[in-house]
């Protein structure tokens, strides 16, 4: 039997080069967690996470302190064994936010890992759906000092002209005035044909506001409103939901599958956004599209195009990648060493083993905020 014997752990941070904002919030750095799973037969795979903007510490401390003594020792192809251990390990602590997301990191670096194991890319090792590409959106469209409506319909219109056919644009920041111009420039620039999805991130805490900026865009036939109240608020997304005709989506910093059969059950989306860097990895990802096809509902998972390329690739029921075509703000690019071709607005399904890149060792070095913290038969030291 092939066992786990060393576990690997260190938090990132990335400056973004310019202070960027979205309805709520102004991000200027991105915290990221990192992980690497080793077994006896030589073969190891790579987890990560997105932390926030702060407190990356924490998660190697979740990996240190409560999961990787779960992990050591044990045949990393029982997935769905190790995966309930650390979640039930972890049911003090958290059952969301960093301790979930330091599971997420864990379970994909376990998948990624066997698929190496094998010589097999991560989408033909859960079993693929598509086999050449998988079709993306190109996202961006977000708030900075100086841009202006103009310089937002020309960024949506260069994503177009680089053969997308779905674009993402940040909303719910300005007033409804301010909102209008945007939208209005946007779709003038790209025309009625091409999908233009809106992102609110949480941008309204009450139906009147959100009913008011949402009756607007509706002329403006948008394929989903994101976000539009806090994750919390299941029940100001199903009444959104049953008052417009615009399709709500949601899910984006949601856990585990009972929070997302809750948001079905209730009729709160329409469009389903898991992460699997936060929702509980690929293999809570996997049961949450499972229950979601019973319902008849689409997935479209959110950032980290590089993993989600191979679960779109693998699961029938989810439509796009969301893709960052540049590293401005998805800044995570910079500690890989491949990134994902592109083709007519399509991603290009990576051919290499497991995930198909490798953390660039320099780069993790260049943006630590700890040093790798190694974990052996529950040893915990840095490295």
């Amino acid at each position: 039997m092939t066992q786990i014997t060393a576990i690997r752990a260190r938090a990132i941070s990335v400056p973004l080069d310019t202070a960027t904002s979205l309805s709520s919030r102004l991000v200027t750095e991105r915290h990221y967690g990192v992980v690497e799973i080793e077994g006896d037969d030589g073969h190891a795979g790579i987890g990560f996470c997105y932390v926030g903007s702060a407190g990356g510490r924490m998660f190697v401390e979740a990996v240190q302190g409560l999961l990787a003594p779960v992990l050591i020792g044990h045949d990393p192809y029982r997935i769905e064994g190790l995966w309930q251990e650390m979640y039930q390990e972890a049911l003090l602590q958290g059952r969301a936010g960093v301790v979930m997301r330091a599971i997420s990191s864990l379970d994909t670096a376990l998948w990624d890992r066997n698929a190496r194991a094998v010589s097999l890319p991560l989408y033909k090792f859960l079993g693929a759906v598509r086999d050449e590409s998988v079709p993306a959106y190109a996202s961006g469209g977000y708030y900075l000092d100086g841009k202006t409506s103009q310089h937002l319909a020309a960024e949506m219109a260069g994503y177009v002209n680089e053969g997308f056919k779905a674009v993402k644009m940040k909303v719910g920041k300005g007033s409804l005035k301010e909102e209008q111009t945007r939208i209005a420039s946007v779709r003038e620039r790209i025309g009625d044909e091409v999908i233009l999805m809106l992102d609110a991130n949480n941008a309204w805490s009450d139906l009147p506001t959100a009913l008011q900026f949402v009756r607007m865009y509706e002329q403006y036939n948008p394929y989903f409103i994101e976000e539009p109240f806090g994750p919390d608020d299941i029940q100001n997304h199903a009444r959104l939901a049953a008052t417009t005709g615009v399709p709500v989506a949601t899910g984006e910093i949601e856990v585990g599958r009972w929070r997302f059969k809750e948001l079905m059950d209730q009729a709160g989306a329409i469009i389903l956004q898991p992460d699997a860097c936060v929702c509980g990895g690929i293999s809570e990802f996997r049961r949450i599209a499972a229950t979601a096809a019973s319902y008849g509902i689409t997935l479209l998972p959110h950032w980290f195009h590089d993993l989600h390329v191979h679960l779109v690739a693998a699961t029938a029921n989810a439509r796009y990648v969301e893709f960052f075509p540049d590293d401005r703000v998805l800044n995570f690019r910079r500690l890989i060493d491949t990134q994902l071709e592109t083709r007519q607005g399509r991603l290009l399904l990576p051919q290499r083993p497991g995930l198909g890149f490798k953390f660039v060792a320099a780069a993790l070095d260049r943006y630590a905020l700890t040093p790798w913290v190694e974990c052996k038969r529950g040893i915990g030291m840095a490295a």
